[in-house]
């Protein structure tokens, strides 16, 4: 299929994208991400192994629309939040 990522045409597949990130350790993941197999990768991560580009040439966007197309399942995983502080006042 044919996606358009960073303005550069990319023809990418399903099995070529699991190829592609087999032996790939996902980054944690923060955000957008794509389930690849039973891993969660961060679309950054997916867009720069795939397309062999830096980063900050694409959004994440663009990654999220060319993958669903392809058929993954993408998902935004938010940021763990700070456990709530505890009330530690000394109560005579």
């Amino acid at each position: 299929m044919r996606c358009v990522i960073a303005r550069f045409p990319f023809e990418l597949t399903k099995a070529g994208v699991l190829e592609s990130m087999k032996g790939v350790k996902p980054e944690p993941a923060v955000g957008d991400v794509v389930v690849i197999g039973r891993r969660q990768f961060p679309v950054k991560q997916v867009g720069e192994v795939v397309t062999r580009q830096d980063r900050r040439d694409f959004s994440a966007g663009e990654v999220v629309r060319a993958m669903t197309k392809l058929g993954f399942t993408c998902l935004t995983v938010p940021a763990e939040q700070p456990p709530a502080p505890s009330d530690t006042s000394d109560t005579f």
